[in-house]
């Protein structure tokens, strides 16, 4: 089973920019897809940038398109979220997750980072 922990977040103000990490721990990762999702108060979780581990496809929502940048190194198993121009409406506990390439949800999560931006 894939294992995902996460480091980074924080907080700071708008404009500004955060580096989230998230390591998986897996024999292989070549499957699946791997995702930067978000919770913020009252409002359900939405999948924020995603990656396919082994072409390196990208998918980006469109609030943060241009914005943020998905990245992973493969050697590493380390999946990377560059979030720059911060909103206040980024705020929100992030979480990593990997789902298998062809399944619709993510079955597996790291324990959550919160992003805090202030305006």
């Amino acid at each position: 089973q894939v294992q995902l922990v996460e480091s980074g977040g924080g907080q700071v103000q708008a404009g500004g920019s955060l580096d989230l990490s998230c390591a998986a721990s897996a024999r292989t990762l070549t499957n699946f897809v791997l995702g930067w999702l978000r919770q913020a108060p009252g409002k359900e979780r939405e999948v924020v940038a995603a990656i396919t581990w082994s072409e390196g496809r990208t998918y980006y929502a469109d609030s943060v398109k241009g914005r943020f940048t998905i990245s992973r190194d493969s050697a590493k198993k380390t999946m990377y979220l560059r979030m720059n121009s911060l909103k206040p409406e980024d705020t929100a506990v992030y979480y990593c997750a990997v789902k298998l390439r062809g399944e619709a949800t993510y079955s597996r999560w790291g324990q959550g980072t919160q992003v805090t931006v202030s305006s």
